[in-house]
């Protein structure tokens, strides 16, 4: 029997049959579960999500004058992974700075990985680990300033900084799931690693400024099988990593590759990187393409119809924010801005630096507004498209 009561009345052992409410309020990446952890009932009433389906049939009943107080988690004995420090987190403009020297450090050392594969070396673990650390390092700091750089990657360099940014993402994905320190390093090391198979496709097909033929498409197919072998081949054989290299292009409903895997078939991580793949690529300039917009890009990939798992499409969407940094936006007051940084107490209601009066139809004097204060007097009202205000990159306004 399915019955909706206040998130309050929650108990361990009820079988959770939805949550209702906005999706991007959700705590959790899985539906349809038995509550069973302490620290999931915490998270959950912590929550916005004020109601929730239970499913009596498949667990326990509200019972009669039951506390509505959030039961205490208690405190583990000494874990396995040794604690480590609260990093301490810092706004998107202060952390730029160490963003973008970890970016120029990044680019050298994948574009060494990738030659190195193509002249048929080992990848060098080593200096992928160190990537990962320090990746994770920015975005324990602030996840949105490096995301947010790693974006401005030129058509020519997209193929490994395309990596520098899916390691980013999944970083963050990673922490929004409430994944392991372990398992957050392991999804950055698969996503800095997922596209290393396409060192061994030639660059006159990867930077190719038109359509692919079918034989030039079927070969850039081959990079995930292609991948995985050389990752074996340097004797990287964490199975995250490689899971996630090979099957980084399946999707829920059987129709990607190389195996046509649906549902719960594809593991968690390889959800995880097809999501991070796709969003990187949609937003970046490609040789044969413009990048959309960031905010664009999420409302287009949410209609994508079983391409990706939804929950975890809505995790990585808290991760980056419903209006990422670099997204242009319009405000009610008929202002357009463009989101310099995020708001952690709300995903609605980010820093903007408006610049542009959609009234008069020209530039104003830029403005930076944090509309999460009540003098903003002010709200966002839509995502909008550069291109069709006649804007050619915002870059300069929030870069």
């Amino acid at each position: 029997m399915l019955k909706t009561i206040p998130t309050e009345k929650v108990t361990l052992g009820m079988h959770i049959h939805a949550l209702n409410g906005a999706w991007i309020d959700h705590p959790f990446w899985k539906t349809k579960f038995v509550l069973d952890d302490i620290a999931d009932l915490n998270k959950l009433k912590a929550s916005l999500v004020k109601e929730v389906v239970i499913d009596t049939s498949k667990g326990s009943d509200v019972q009669p004058e039951q506390p509505v107080e959030i039961i205490q988690e208690t405190v583990p004995e000494a874990p396995t992974i040794t604690a480590q420090p609260t990093v301490k987190r810092v706004s998107a403009g202060e952390e730029r700075t160490k963003a973008k020297k970890i970016l120029q450090d990044s680019k050298k050392a994948i574009t060494s990985m990738f030659n190195d594969a193509r002249l048929g070396k080992a990848v060098n673990a080593e200096a992928a680990n160190s990537l990962v650390s320090e990746i994770t390092s920015s975005v324990s700091r602030n996840q949105n300033a490096l995301i947010s750089l790693v974006r401005l990657k030129t058509k020519d360099d997209y193929t490994y900084m395309h990596s520098v940014a899916v390691c980013a993402f999944m970083i963050a994905l990673a922490k929004e799931l409430g994944l392991s320190e372990t398992e957050t390093k392991q999804a950055g090391m698969a996503g800095l690693l997922h596209d290393i198979g396409k060192a061994g496709i030639s660059l006159d097909v990867l930077n190719k400024p038109g359509a692919l033929t079918d034989e030039e498409f079927d070969l850039v197919k081959k990079h995930p099988e292609q991948g995985h072998a050389m990752l074996i081949q340097a004797e990287i054989l964490d199975e995250v990593v490689l899971d996630v290299c090979l099957h980084h292009h399946e999707k829920i409903n059987g129709a990607g590759y190389p195996h046509k895997l649906t549902g719960d078939n594809i593991s968690l991580f390889a959800k995880m990187g097809a999501v991070c793949d796709v969003y990187d690529a949609v937003t970046s300039n490609r040789p044969y393409k413009a990048g959309w917009e960031p905010g664009i890009s999420l409302q287009r990939m949410a209609q994508w119809e079983g391409h990706f798992e939804p929950n975890i499409f809505k995790a990585f969407v808290r991760s980056i924010g419903i209006y990422p940094i670099g997204s242009m936006v319009k405000l009610k007051s008929g202002r357009l801005a463009v989101v310099i940084d995020q708001n952690e107490k709300s995903l609605l209601t980010p820093m903007v630096k408006v610049f542009f009066s959609t009234k008069s139809k020209m530039r104003i004097p830029a403005e930076v507004i944090d509309l999460s204060k009540s003098n903003a007097n002010d709200s966002i009202a839509s995502h909008e498209d550069p291109a069709a205000w006649g804007i050619d990159n915002t870059q300069d306004i929030w870069n």
